[in-house]
């Protein structure tokens, strides 16, 4: 089992990046740990009188020479509402790092498509980071419901070429991602997915039929992110397992979808 650290982490920054995402930089006195992209943190909430367990969020980016750690957090509940609701020179309290993370292409030539939707973008900046690092070319293809919906679509320009889709068609192409011409136009070798499940089932027929190698980024509820409370056990090839422990990213081709 990999080495799992409870920290106090400081924030550094907090910043509101429309009506219900907040993007918290936070960082620590020591070296922050090694972390895959594709992991989570489980976040303990303090202060909120209805939330009694920690809350799963994304690693969306870890900056070395800053000695950074990102969160893009999604206000849904009391619990993400009031981690949202830091302030800097604040602590949050997490356990990390935690589940695995995404596979790297077998090859530097391979065309890496990453396909994210709403807060489900948030792990593929990290692993388009990391693979441009590596000289894979890496394409990103990210929808929303509307153009204020659309994160960070600066700092993913800096590690790829970026494709947007919204439902509205305020911005982009009109539509889901899997309607994106792209998909059409341009062959790829490997596809990483993270977003709403429909939109992920959606991607995952999309590669099957296409041949294309694909994992997936479950966001199922995981309350424990240990393995010990079940909430977020998902049928698959191998019996059910736990998200939190064998995920959250999955091949495609385990999944029961």
């Amino acid at each position: 089992m990999k080495q799992k650290f409870i920290l106090d982490l400081k924030v550094v920054s907090v910043k509101r990046l429309n009506a219900k995402n907040v993007l918290i930089k936070l960082t620590h006195d020591a070296e922050l740990p090694d972390m895959m992209p594709g992991q989570f943190v489980e976040v303990r909430v303090d202060g909120s009188a209805s939330t009694y367990l920690r809350r799963p969020i994304s690693i969306n980016f870890v900056d070395k020479e800053r000695n950074e750690l990102w969160l893009l957090v999604a206000e849904i509940g009391d619990g993400t509402r009031t981690i949202a609701a830091v302030k800097p020179k604040d602590t949050l309290n997490c356990v990390l790092p935690l589940g695995n993370g995404f596979t790297y292409p077998a090859s530097s030539s391979d065309n890496l498509l990453l396909i994210g939707g709403g807060v489900g973008v948030a792990p593929l900046l990290y692993f388009g980071m990391l693979c441009k690092e590596r000289g894979i070319a890496v394409t990103f293809l990210l929808g929303a419901r509307t153009a204020s919906d659309l994160l960070e679509l600066n700092e993913f320009k800096k590690y790829g070429e970026v494709f947007v889709t919204t439902e509205d068609g305020s911005m982009g192409e009109k539509g889901f991602v899997t309607n994106h011409s792209i998909l059409h136009e341009r062959h790829f070798n490997q596809i990483s997915t993270c977003g709403p499940k429909p939109m992920m089932v959606s991607v995952a027929k999309y590669a099957q039929a296409a041949n294309i190698r694909c994992e997936a980024s479950l966001e199922n509820l995981m309350a424990c992110g240990l393995g010990a409370c079940l909430c977020c056990v998902e049928k698959t090839t191998e019996g059910n397992l736990c998200v939190c422990t064998e995920g959250p990213v999955f091949d495609v081709n385990q999944l029961l979808w």
